[in-house]
């Protein structure tokens, strides 16, 4: 089935794993997300089935929105909470957090983690690190839109020992990296608790299928998940050694591919807006044929002025019916195609 599905990963599986109920609702392998989240983080995946999955690679364009905890007075080689202590520090001031907060603001240099899908000399850089080498990757162009303290838990002398911020920033810029940024300027180090993504350009996790099946995020709930992983690691480890383990079925599972199958979108215009193409409209069934048949793309094909549309921009056609067509980019005036979907 072709469309576009919000699913909700949830902590402590791979964003991959998390893709197994979508392929069983729909009955399919083809299926492919817009934007890794790490296992620990939990929150919104934009995910392509069918033939949509040709639209993974415009999607992953979009600016995000994430909450995060940052717990200080260490920091993890991971930079989150499933890694190994590396460094140790005193906690910061509240005003020192929140000068620091305002600080890393605006368009940004950022070092990424070692921890990281990025690719060094044809290799990605996790699993250099894991083999410990030295990983340095080049910092990285990076815009943080906004951000915003929501929570902070301070120690009785008044320091703080973790913090709630909302951030929304464009794409590339890794939380994990802003959080020790932000605890090192502040005077401390720092490391993530907790990550939920909860916006993917104008997709929401509220309308996500398995929404229903998170807790409130907050520093509460974060720190209790991360105590649950610190206690429970050694006995998945020695799961994993009994042989014979089938997947069994949960409730949660079937909840989820139910909503799936209910939520499921085709694109349409406002999705297409959603999405951040511009819908353009074939005037007529000859048109139309032309265009599913590969032919030299006119302008005069369309019922919309191409001339006024942005530069750049990814146009979203559909048929005199309404119905999606494929992709075009508009580039130096001239149209090409993206691709058709036939």
């Amino acid at each position: 089935m072709d469309g576009i599905v919000l699913l909700t990963k949830t902590p402590g599986i791979t964003s991959f794993s998390s893709l197994f109920n979508v392929k069983k609702a729909l009955n399919t392998n083809k299926v492919g997300h817009t934007g890794t989240l790490d296992s620990f983080a939990q929150g919104l995946l934009v995910v392509c089935t069918g033939r949509y999955t040709r639209l993974v690679s415009n999607i992953t364009e979009f600016n995000k929105s994430y909450k995060a905890v940052i717990s200080f007075g260490k920091e993890t080689d991971t930079l989150e909470y499933t890694g190994k202590t590396v460094k140790e520090s005193a906690l910061p001031s509240l005003e020192d957090l929140k000068k620091s907060v305002e600080k890393f603001r605006g368009d940004l240099l950022q070092a990424p983690p070692s921890f990281s899908a990025i690719h060094v000399n044809g290799k990605r850089a996790s699993d250099l690190a894991r083999k410990g080498n030295c990983v340095e990757i080049p910092k990285r162009k990076i815009t943080v839109f906004d951000s915003k303290i929501l929570e902070v838990k301070c120690n009785s002398e008044g320091f703080v020992e973790s913090c709630l911020i909302d951030f929304t920033v464009s794409k590339g810029t890794y939380i994990r990296a802003l959080a020790r940024d932000i605890a090192n300027d502040c005077g401390s180090s720092g490391y993530l608790s907790g990550l939920f993504r909860t916006k993917v350009g104008n997709f929401c996790i509220e309308d996500s299928a398995g929404f229903s099946l998170l807790n409130e995020f907050n520093i509460e709930n974060a720190l209790k998940l991360e105590n649950e992983y610190l206690m429970k690691e050694a006995e998945k480890q020695e799961m994993k050694k009994v042989p014979g383990q089938k997947y069994v079925e949960t409730p949660a599972d079937v909840l989820i591919k139910k909503e799936v199958c209910e939520k499921i979108k085709l694109l349409n215009e406002e999705i297409a807006i959603d999405c951040g193409f511009v819908p353009i409209h074939l005037k007529n069934d000859e048109v139309l044929f032309a265009f599913m048949n590969g032919k030299p793309i006119r302008k005069m094909y369309f019922n919309e002025y191409i001339d006024a549309i942005a530069d750049l921009s990814i146009c979203c056609v559909f048929t005199p019916e309404g119905k999606f067509a494929g992709l075009v980019k508009l580039e130096n005036g001239k149209l090409s195609y993206n691709f058709v979907n036939n």
